[in-house]
This record gives C-alpha cells, structure tokens and sequence, in this order.
C-alpha cells in the first residue's frame, strides 16, 4: 500500500513530462547546468591564488622565457587587438544599435525588446559580479591593454556571448534549412570564442575568467530566449 502513492507520483510527472516539449527540458536543463557550472568555477576563482592551469596557459601565449613578448608575430597581436574590439562596448553599442533601428522599423518590437534586454541586462550582470568576486586582473604577464575593473567574470567573453548567441539564434529562427540554421548558431558561437581568447592572449584575463563569462553570457542569452519563446506562445495562445 505504501508504494501507491509514490506510483502515483510517478505516474503525474510521468504525464506532464509527455505534455513538455523536449526542447523546453533541455533549455531548462541548460540553463540550470550552466547556472552550476558558472557557480563552481567562481567558488574555485574565489582563492587570492590563480590556479595552475590558468598561470599555464597564459605562459603559453607568450614567447619562451620573456613574457613581455606575446606568442607570434607583430600582427598577431595586431588582429587580437581587433578582435578584442568586438566584445567592447563601442562596438556592441554600434551593433546593437544597427539591429534594434532594424527590428523597430519592421515594427518587431518584441524582438528588439529580447535583443535590448539580452545585451543591457548582460552587461548590467556581468559588470556587477565583477565586483561581488572582486578577482584581481592578471599580473603575471604584462597586459597589452589596461583596463580597471575586475577581473572575473569576463565582461568582454559575457557580452560577446550573450550578444551573438542571441543574434545568431534569431537569425537562425528566420531560415528554413537546418544547415543554415547551424551555421547561424556556429557563427555566433565563434565570435564570442575569439573575442575569449584574445582576452587571454591581451594578458588582461584569466583563462578561467573568461569561461566563467561564456558560461554567464550563453546562460542569460538561453534565458532570455527561453522567455522571449514563452512570452510569444502566451501571445498567440487561443482564448479559451
């Protein structure tokens, strides 16, 4: 008798599972995952020391023997410079910009009121984590730019990801080929790779601090179309 109500149990999640798209469960599992992770690396940032691997890394990028001289050729360093500038404010105010003026005059609000609220409440997040972690910026190695805030999690890494995650899903929800769609996703993806990368290579993150940023930036971009999504379905919904 004691095993009915748990089967009961059972059997209510087993019905509300069946009435779930799949699609809603991993974006939730996603969410809650990358929240996880996000939380477990700042736990483990949160030590005065920087971890091994982080100082490993950021050697590797710099020329045997000297850190003052970063791996590669002058114009390596010029096209991490560039490439850096993508996840600056100036830019993504530039691009951000560009898109809302767009979305407005095809009188999509909803969708600039999603591209607004991923890229202000990203920046907003990850500016003000900074200071609940208050990491120091590297000093192992000179830093090729300066900059004064701190350091985890990576605000550059955050909005790139959150930014061109965004773009490139809405773009993606527009085609009708699963390739293109892909390569959408890809893209964005990609962007907010090199902009993490060029961070570390500048000298002016931790590797670690610019993981936590992709995690933070790709959480609160799911996010944001998880509610964008639900936000449409109850506009669309039927009366009853």
């Amino acid at each position: 008798m004691q095993d009915l109500p748990d089967r009961t149990w059972l059997a209510a999640a087993g019905r509300w599972l069946k009435g779930v798209e799949f699609s809603l469960l991993l974006t939730l599992v996603l969410i809650l995952g990358g929240t996880w992770l996000f939380l477990v690396l700042a736990g483990a940032t949160a030590a005065a020391d920087p971890r091994a691997l982080d100082r490993d890394i950021l050697l590797a990028l710099r020329e045997p023997g000297d850190s003052d001289d970063p791996l590669g050729p002058d114009w390596v360093e010029t096209a991490m410079r560039d490439l850096t500038a993508l996840g600056g404010t100036a830019v993504l105010l530039i691009l951000t910009g560009g898109v809302l003026g767009y979305l407005l005059l095809r009188r999509e609000v909803h969708l600039a009121a999603l591209v607004l609220l991923t890229v202000a409440g990203g920046a907003i997040l990850s500016n003000s984590l900074k200071y609940v972690y208050d990491r120091p910026r590297p000093e192992l190695v000179p830093a090729l730019t300066h900059y004064l805030a701190p350091s985890f999690p990576s605000g550059h890494s955050a909005l790139a990801a959150a930014t061109y995650l965004t773009l490139g899903s809405l773009i993606a929800r527009a085609q009708a080929s699963r390739r293109l769609k892909a390569y959408s996703v890809a893209l964005g993806a990609l962007l907010a790779l090199l902009v993490g990368v060029s961070r570390v290579y500048l000298g002016v993150h931790w590797p670690s601090d610019v993981l936590g940023g992709w995690l933070l930036g790709a959480v609160w971009a799911t996010f944001a179309l998880f509610v964008s999504r639900w936000w449409r379905r109850r506009q669309v919904r039927p009366e009853p």
